[in-house]
Formats: C-alpha cells, structure tokens, sequence
C-alpha cells in the first residue's frame, strides 16, 4: 500500500509559510539543494526540472502530489506545478485547472484512502497546514526540512484540531546550510 508523505519546509518554530502564504526565510542555497535535486527530484516544479537538466529524471519516491488551494494558487504559481506527477489539489474554490490537475472538493479522507490502495509511487502532501491537519490520520511519514529561521507567526505546520498521533524518527541529516532533513514514521 502507497504511504502519504508530508514532505515539507519549516521553520525552527514550526511554521510552513508567513502569514501572508510567503516562505521568503527559507534557505534557497546551501549543500542541502544538492540532496533534494539527488534525491527529491520529483519535489521539484517542472519548470525547475527543467532548467536543472533533470526533465527526464525518474521520480524516486512519489508519483502523486496532493495540494491545498493556498499551496497550488502561491503567488507567480503554475497552472500545473508538478506535471510529471498526478495532480490533485484539495478545494471548493479552485476552478479553472488544467486536464491534469483534479481538484477534490469532497471527502477528501475517502479520496486519500482510495488513492493509497491504489498501485504506485508514495503521496506528496505538498501543503498545507488546514490540509495536513485534516488528514493527520492518513500521514504516514513525515519528511520535515527544518530551516534555521524563525518566523513568529504565520501558517503552522498542523493549523487546526488534530488528534494526537505519535511518530518515531527513522533518520536524520545535517547540512552545512543549517538546514536539516528529519524524517518520521507514524507509530500510532
């Protein structure tokens, strides 16, 4: 069974954007890119993908990527972000979307569960925070890009009532950058 991933950036004092959805504090250079590019290659845009030479670079992990509205309409964002993976993008006020981008108006739970039957690749929870709070039961692991900045306020990493779930850290990994890689399996 395909596990749903929340692979996402954060600040030290666990927020995923600034208030105003902006995620301007994180580190866009350092040794940290060359593992996401090595290693997260399909958590890249494709325009990025391209521009790197990594068009037809395999996705390693994931073949699907689940979106918020917030997090697919980001301020100069794409139409389709991430057009080599299944695109779905969780919202009752997105209209408008390409063929390849789903929007999932409705029992999201029930969506996520059937696509997690389904063969292939992992999920990627892409974003964001209501999103992620919502489906907490059905996150599996959790990919957190720690960056050494603190934001005060702005979206949290989990923005509203969940219940309590308990993960184990499977890995962890350093950068020079001050980023770090931390990596959660769900115990409970």
């Amino acid at each position: 069974m395909r596990k749903l991933v929340y692979y996402v950036a954060v600040t030290l004092d666990g927020f995923i954007a600034a208030e105003d959805g902006t995620f301007d504090g994180f580190a866009f250079e350092g040794d940290h890119l060359a593992a996401i590019t090595a290693e997260y290659p399909d958590t890249l845009p494709t325009q990025f993908r391209s521009a790197l030479g990594l068009t037809d670079a395999p996705n390693r992990h994931f073949d699907t990527v689940l979106m918020g509205r917030a997090t697919y309409q980001v301020p100069g964002g794409l139409a389709s972000p991430y057009a080599h993976l299944r695109q779905f993008v969780v919202s009752t006020q997105v209209t408008g979307t390409p063929p390849d981008v789903e929007v999932i108006r409705e029992d999201v739970v029930g969506r996520v569960r059937a696509l997690k039957e389904e063969d292939g690749q992992d999920i990627w929870l892409c974003g964001g925070g209501k999103l992620a709070a919502a489906l907490l039961p059905e996150i599996d692991k959790m990919l957190l890009k720690i960056n050494p900045v603190v934001f005060g306020r702005g979206i949290p990493l989990f923005d509203g009532k969940a219940d309590i779930r308990r993960f184990a850290r499977t890995d962890a990994r350093l950068f020079e950058s001050g980023v770090s890689f931390m990596t959660y399996e769900r115990i409970s």
